[in-house]
């Protein structure tokens, strides 16, 4: 079974549109969208393990020009 995790994204100003454009683009992002509150973008990703799901997340969104922070919540299958 595939990792999946919400990641909740903060942007800089003006900002939030153009990240939201650039992950979507990333393999393994499955969903980003734009919203309002704490957070300006937040996106469903999927990985085959955990430790693929945090190389997506650091190596792949992270690194987005725009981005100033991410908080990364997996999905439990309870």
């Amino acid at each position: 079974m595939d990792v999946q995790a919400y990641i909740l994204i903060q942007t800089e100003v003006g900002k939030a549109a153009t990240v939201v454009q650039a992950i979507r683009d990333i393999a393994g992002v499955v969903l980003a969208e734009d919203v309002t509150g704490p957070y300006d973008v937040i996106a469903r990703a999927e990985a085959r393990t955990m430790d693929d799901l945090g190389r997506l997340v650091v190596a792949s969104i992270q690194v987005v020009p725009g981005i100033t922070r991410t908080l990364t919540c997996p999905v439990l299958n309870l």
